[in-house]
C-alpha cells in the first residue's frame, strides 16, 4: 500500500515503520468464512437424502440456487468487507509523529496523528499462546491529555517497536526543548 496518498510528510521526515494487523489475526475469520461457505453443500447433500423429490421440483430448485446464489454472493462481500477493514487498518511512525489510519467500514476511515514529544507512555499488552508464541501485540500509546492516545492493534514484533518508540519520542523531546544528546 503506498502511504504518499494517506498523509503529507513533513519537510525532513522519514518514514520508520508501516504497521499492519499481523496476518495470523484474519485466520479466524477466514475460517469461520470458509465454514459458511460449506454449509449450503451440506444443506444440499441433506436435502438430496432426505427429500430426493424436493429438488426434482422446478421451482423449488429454481429458489434454491437464488437462495444459494444470493448467500455466496453475501459472503463474498462480507469477505471482502473484513479483508478491507483488516488491510487498511495501518499505522505509520514517522521520525516526528504518528498517523493512525483506521479502516471502520467500506466507506467510514478515520485518519489522526500524534507528535511523538507528547508521547507519555507506551505499553504492549501480549495476551494468550498464539500472540506469545508469534510474537504480536497491542502496542498502547499515551499521552497526558485523557483523549488522546493511539492503539496499534495486534502488531508483529511489538516489543521492539515500543522500545524504538520510546528512544523516538525521547530524541523527539530532545529536539523540542532545544537540547542535544550531551545536554542530558
Amino acid at each position: 500500500m503506498d502511504t504518499a496518498h494517506l498523509i503529507k510528510q513533513k519537510e525532513d521526515e522519514n518514514i520508520l515503520y508501516v504497521l499492519h494487523r499481523h496476518w495470523f489475526t484474519f485466520l479466524p475469520t477466514l475460517v469461520t468464512i470458509s465454514f459458511l461457505f460449506a454449509v449450503p453443500f451440506g444443506l444440499y447433500i441433506l436435502l438430496s437424502n432426505l427429500f430426493p423429490a424436493l429438488l426434482l421440483n422446478q421451482v423449488v430448485y429454481t429458489f434454491l440456487v437464488l437462495a444459494g446464489s444470493t448467500y455466496f454472493l453475501a459472503l463474498l462481500l462480507l469477505l471482502f468487507t473484513k479483508f478491507n477493514e483488516f488491510y487498511l487498518d495501518v499505522w505509520i511512525v514517522t521520525d516526528k509523529r504518528i498517523i493512525d489510519v483506521e479502516q471502520w467500514t467500506l466507506f467510514s476511515r478515520t485518519i489522526s496523528e500524534l507528535d511523538l514529544f507528547r508521547i507519555q507512555d507506551v505499553t504492549v499488552d501480549t495476551i494468550g499462546f498464539f500472540p506469545t508464541v508469534l510474537k504480536y501485540g497491542t502496542v498502547s500509546i499515551k499521552t497526558a491529555s485523557d483523549n488522546i492516545g493511539i492503539v496499534f492493534y495486534d502488531v508483529a514484533d511489538a516489543n521492539p517497536i515500543r522500545q524504538r518508540l520510546i528512544e523516538l519520542s525521547e530524541k523527539d523531546r530532545r529536539k523540542e526543548q532545544g537540547l542535544g544528546i550531551d545536554d542530558i
